[in-house]
């Protein structure tokens, strides 16, 4: 029998592009329900998706309803319950200049290109432009951004993670071709201060809020509406 939301039908085509979407994760995460019970659940949940758009529509509030932002002393409090969610390992900035070797061409050409990139640092020009000049992978002045150890290759990490910071390596080889490598930071392991990690924990707070908002208010929409099976006409 079809169902009914304060006097508006619920569309079975929305209830069915609704299950077939959520079908392939609720498969996931039920991989040994009974395959006639899972169909049974999987349609349940995709109509009671539909429900509760059909309950924000009628009610005028399809965006997220008002909620108290989260202040200082809640993201104090959170940080300090969950200190270990922000431990990290160590981690390096570097930027590079590669050169890769070409099956074709062999090492020569590109030790030679990377042997360019060296005069030209030697003689004063920035890593960066040096880096969107000769690099093969050019325009970010040979940014990696900061990555722990094992990110990169075995070769790369030897190279960089016991270089002063400011200090650039000499030419390198690894299995993607020949380097030129610059440290520019190094953060020890360890749990992340707050103020690295502040935003982060906003931006949970904030999701965390506004979905307890909106299910709260579905509830009371809930808690009020006519919702009911009827006969088919006939």
């Amino acid at each position: 029998m079809p169902w009914m939301v304060n006097g508006e039908l619920v569309d079975e085509d929305a209830v069915r592009a609704e299950a077939q979407m959520m079908r392939q994760a609720h498969r996931e995460s039920v991989p040994d329900m009974d395959p006639i019970e899972a169909e049974m659940q999987l349609k349940e949940w995709a109509r009671e998706n539909v429900i509760e758009r059909m309950l924000l529509r009628q009610a005028g509030q399809e965006t997220v309803p008002p909620f108290k932002p989260p202040v200082e002393k809640d993201i104090a409090a959170f940080y300090a319950k969950n200190k270990q969610k922000f431990y990290a390992p160590e981690l390096c900035w570097a930027k590079h200049i590669i050169r890769n070797v070409e099956p074709e061409a062999g090492e020569e050409k590109a030790l030679e290109q990377i042997k360019l990139s060296q005069e030209a640092l030697a003689q004063g020009e920035s890593f960066e432009s040096v880096a969107d000049r000769f690099s093969d992978c050019p325009g970010n002045g040979g940014n990696l951004n900061w990555f722990p150890r094992g990110e990169m290759v075995e070769e790369f990490d030897a190279e960089v993670f016991d270089l002063p910071v400011g200090q650039t390596t000499g030419i390198f080889r690894t299995v993607f071709g020949f380097h030129i490598a610059r440290v520019y930071g190094r953060k020890p392991a360890g749990i992340r201060p707050l103020s690295d990690v502040r935003q982060q924990i906003v931006e949970a707070l904030t999701a965390e809020r506004a979905q307890q908002a909106l299910e709260d208010y579905i509830d009371a929409l809930r808690a009020k509406a006519d919702i009911k099976q009827v006969r088919s006409a006939t």
